[in-house]
């Protein structure tokens, strides 16, 4: 039962489920909750929340499924959960901590003695972070007053968001037929106010790898860095070779390549909230360190975006890259790969499909034939969660381990089988789902969504719907 201290109703939502299941509180209680029912919710609702992931019918999201591996994590949190890592004469043990998750990272993706690096909170903090090293290196190291960088279509948005905050130029480069960046575009936009270029690996969208190698030779060239995203597939292609499939050169090893992020909450298995970005030379990582003097507090420097940090994130994400090892990252690649292999078949199998790409993780798919959202719709409908794409309209299917459980790929066929038909007539013209980032779809309105993507935004802040409107204030 809903108790509402503000004398309306409360009325559910898909962002509010719980509105007339659960208390909701709009101010802090007077006397304390008890313990056991902070709990007792907490359970209810994460038990519930759980099972679709837990159940393999889940693109991206839940890269672990393991649920003893989390309560592991959780164990390694808890001796830091408290910890602040900005006092390192307190918690010295962070150094070792995180210098190690750093060396360990750089190690896979074949650093040397002259790569640097920073734990981050994820991955858009990598790339905002990289961005602002670029912005900053420009300035200090070139003069260049109006940064540009440019990237390709397909990068993520979070390079935007830095350059938005950071007021750095963006260009955006186009795709080839192959869907990796147009080199020559690149090319003959490099200009005198350019400090990087940037590309993937892999695309968010496809799971292609931009031409690193080219991108390097051009940022040699011209004397610009390169920034590397890895943030989705730094953790797992990177054993591709080692387990015997093709991966072209797209990591410190090729030259040019002067950074590289890489999320180990995603396929590194660890707790969500840290990621890793790596700068080669070191001295790259300092043009984005803070520091300030002369304030009444004492002297003030920070080595990255965060200043108060949590001990725990960084003891559970060392926790989680030792205890696998090198054998175990290994081992979980090995079976999404198989899984990715088998979820391609299923695509190719049917001639309205085509595949975007040959993805050794995520599986992107389009169709000249029917509509691809109506089988995402009719996907949807029994039980899958796929992404949504657009330029070109796609789904994809980022293979997880909880992808490879027994039997999923082979009910993944059959249902994708009975979705193909479905679109071929569908019941009704529009389908339901669309392309939205981070959710399960939504209904394209061109002139509206971004006041729809805002007013979702807003919902997701506030404690639920009411009826009757709050009073505005002057601003």
């Amino acid at each position: 039962m809903t108790h509402d201290t503000t004398g309306t109703n409360r009325q559910t939502s898909p962002l509010h489920p719980y509105a007339e299941r659960f208390e909701v509180h709009d101010t802090m209680p007077e006397h304390g909750v008890a313990r056991e029912q902070i709990l007792s919710e907490l359970r209810e609702m994460s038990t519930e929340e759980d099972r679709k992931g837990d159940s393999g019918r889940v693109s991206g999201s839940i890269y672990s499924g393991d649920h003893d591996h989390y309560g592991f994590l959780v164990e390694a949190f808890g001796f830091y959960a408290h910890a602040n890592v900005l006092q390192r004469d307190m918690y010295p043990s962070a150094t070792k901590l995180e210098s190690e998750i750093i060396a360990m990272t750089a190690s896979m993706l074949h650093g040397d003695d002259d790569t640097g690096g920073l734990v981050t909170s994820g991955g858009t903090e990598s790339l905002v972070t990289a961005m602002l090293t670029y912005r900053e290196w420009g300035r200090n190291r070139k003069g260049i007053k109006h940064p540009q960088v440019i990237m390709p279509v397909t990068a993520h948005p979070g390079h935007d968001k830095g350059m938005h905050y950071f007021g750095i130029e963006v260009i955006k480069a186009p795709v080839t037929d192959q869907y990796v960046v147009d080199l020559d575009f690149v090319r003959d936009h490099i200009g005198p106010d350019t400090v990087a270029l940037v590309g993937s690996a892999g695309t968010y969208p496809h799971g292609l790898i931009d031409p690193i190698p080219e991108l390097g030779q051009l940022a040699i060239e011209h004397g610009l860095g390169l920034h590397v995203d890895g943030c989705l597939g730094g953790f797992i292609i990177p054993w591709a070779q080692d387990l015997g499939y093709p991966l072209p050169p797209f990591d410190l090893r090729v030259p040019g390549v002067t950074s590289i992020s890489a999320d180990t909450h995603k396929y590194g298995y660890a707790l969500k909230g840290s990621s890793v970005l790596l700068l080669r030379p070191k001295s790259l990582r300092r043009e984005q360190y803070f520091m300030i003097g002369g304030w009444p507090g004492g002297m003030y420097s920070s080595p990255g975006m965060g200043g108060s940090r949590s001990g725990g994130l960084i003891a559970a994400t060392w926790a989680s890259m030792l205890s696998l090892g090198r054998e175990g990252y290994r081992r979980i690649a090995a079976d999404i790969f198989r899984t990715a292999d088998e979820i391609k078949a299923a695509v190719r199998s049917h001639p309205e499909l085509k595949l975007i790409g040959d993805s050794l993780f995520n599986v992107a798919f389009r169709s000249d034939e029917v509509d691809i959202f109506h089988v995402n719709d009719a996907l949807t409908d029994r039980g899958w969660r796929m992404n949504g794409l657009q330029a070109p309209p796609a789904l994809h299917f980022c293979v997880t381990r909880p992808n490879t459980q027994p039997g999923l790929t082979e009910a993944f066929a059959h249902d994708l089988a009975e979705a193909v038909e479905y679109a071929k007539s569908p019941p009704k013209p529009i389908p339901t789902s669309g392309a939205m980032y981070g959710a399960g779809g939504v209904q394209p309105d061109p002139e509206r969504i971004f006041a729809g993507l805002a007013n979702r935004l807003d919902a997701m802040h506030e404690v639920g719907p009411k009826d009757g409107a709050r009073p505005h204030s002057h601003l």
